[in-house]
């Protein structure tokens, strides 16, 4: 046993800590989403999914959808800290715990593989493991977000980056530490700062997993695979799409069209989904973002159109990926869920409060403070109906 009282620990856009409690009664209401979402799909049911980054944000939602939406019988794979001592585990190992057990306790069946999927090691690993549960796939989610990512064909570490291309980019941020609206300048990229983000956030990655999973037979005819995107507003374009992130994002776009290739031949195909602006441990991380989604959020609640990963989620499989769904493409070949946020009204609102916003109206003409819950919310706390000062245990499996 190893009851504790936990209380979050916060630096800036990072929390050093997570509750289990709290990251529990955030999978049940994942998965009443998950359920309300697709009991709009009568008679839809997946055979098996994979799902790459599966432990926190969409990638996390993706799992829960397709499992407890369309029955599938899912493997996960995360890179989650296990608890020690008297430290917690992560929130992402504390997600897939309580996913697990509710899963079992439901008579659903999924399963984890907890390394670095960048590796050929972990990949091997999965492959195995599929073929002992006699997988055959037919949804293939890719959701890794890593700032670094290890070549294993060269054993070189690639770090992305998150700046313009061409010119200095100057704007309005917050300062997450202080809660400041502050002026960021950041430095344009280099060649090898592009080449580096392309490296990480593109599409090499992705696939690698498809190659291996095809090769190991473990594609069911019509398998679609997915892998997630942002474009965003011009207002974010320079440090988002038009910068570093942006080309690196063409480039998953680019692996989506080459995939579909070979998955046509028995029927599949892989799409990229452009999906909302959200609090995320990444987003929180990217100069202007967290101002922006303060204002967006602060409008589409206004307005009732806000949407979490898990509404996101439930809806790209409702009516686009859900067996017997075809999808709705843009003229890029991309599946839109973001089209609530790119509404342009809503835009039109936030680009007329960007230039009001200060220190001392921040609070007030924005969602920093719902922003600032959500991020919290991301560990386990400020969860309602959740007691923190009762200890409980943090020594929790993942199995």
């Amino acid at each position: 046993m190893a009851l504790q009282t936990v209380a979050a620990r916060i630096r800036g856009f990072i929390c050093l800590n997570a509750h289990p409690g709290g990251c529990a009664r955030n999978i049940q209401t994942q998965v009443d989403v998950a359920r309300a979402y697709a009991a709009g799909v009568p008679g839809a049911g997946l055979g098996h999914a994979l799902v790459v980054g599966a432990s926190t944000g969409y990638g996390l939602s993706s799992l829960a959808t397709t499992v407890f939406g369309y029955g599938a019988r899912a493997v996960g794979v995360c890179l989650e800290r296990p608890p020690h001592g008297d430290r917690t585990a992560s929130a992402g190992w504390y997600n897939l715990a309580a996913l697990g057990r509710l899963a079992r306790d439901t008579g659903h069946d999924v399963a984890f593989v907890n390394g670095d999927a960048y590796t050929d090691a972990i990949k091997a690993q999965t492959i195995e493991l599929l073929k002992k549960r006699g997988a055959k796939l037919d949804s293939v989610v890719y959701s890794l977000a890593s700032p670094k990512r290890t070549d294993p064909k060269t054993g070189v570490t690639h770090a992305s980056v998150l700046k313009p291309i061409g010119a200095p980019f100057v704007s309005k941020s917050i300062s997450l530490g202080n809660d400041e609206v502050q002026t960021v300048e950041i430095a344009p990229a280099t060649d090898a700062d592009i080449e580096e983000t392309r490296k990480v956030m593109g599409g090499e990655d992705w696939a690698l997993w498809m190659n291996a999973l095809a090769e190991a037979d473990l594609l069911a005819k019509g398998c679609r695979t997915v892998a997630y995107s942002y474009i965003g507003p011009e207002l974010t374009y320079p440090i988002y799409r038009s910068g570093t992130i942006g080309k690196a994002k063409e480039h998953l776009e680019q692996t989506a069209r080459a995939l579909t290739v070979d998955l046509a031949r028995t029927g599949g195909a892989a799409y990229v989904s452009v999906n909302k602006a959200l609090v995320t441990q990444a987003s929180s991380a990217i100069p202007v973002v967290p101002l922006y989604i303060s204002l967006l959020y602060k409008i589409m609640k206004a307005e009732g159109t806000h949407e979490g990963t898990a509404e996101q989620i439930g809806r790209l499989f409702r009516d686009h990926l859900a067996p017997g769904r075809t999808p709705t493409l843009d003229a890029g070949g991309r599946i839109r869920v973001d089209d609530l946020e790119m509404r342009p009204e809503v835009q039109r609102r936030i680009v007329e409060l960007w230039d009001q916003v200060t220190t001392e109206n921040l609070f007030e003409l924005t969602d920093y403070a719902g922003f600032k819950q959500e991020f919290r919310s991301l560990f386990g706390f400020e969860i309602p109906g959740i007691d923190y000062s009762v200890p409980l245990e943090v020594a929790i499996p993942l199995e």
